[in-house]
């Protein structure tokens, strides 16, 4: 069953989070994810707060994207994230 990584981001120091961006892409592709959903725009139709930025990447399985997120590759990338952006991540199956 596909599972989804789903991310709601808000970015606080851009110039960092451009550092993280090629570093998560190169990672989420060796782990055979794909990017439905990269920053683009969002339309708040229900519920507060307004999103930032929202990110969905699709894996084959709940276990393939534990694989990228636990990841070394991911692991370096995400400590980049963690210290310009706050957010949350969830791992959806569907």
């Amino acid at each position: 069953m596909p599972a989804y990584i789903v991310a709601e981001i808000e970015v606080t120091n851009p110039t960092e989070y451009e550092r993280y961006r090629p570093l998560a892409g190169a990672s989420v592709a060796r782990f055979g994810g794909k990017f439905l959903v990269r920053g683009g725009a969002a339309e708040l139709l229900e519920g507060t707060p307004e999103p930032q930025r929202l990110v969905v990447i699709e894996f084959a399985d709940a276990a393939a994207a534990h694989r990228w997120y636990d990841s070394p590759e991911y692991q370096e990338a995400l400590k980049i994230r963690q210290s310009a952006s706050r957010g949350r991540v969830l791992l959806v199956e569907g």
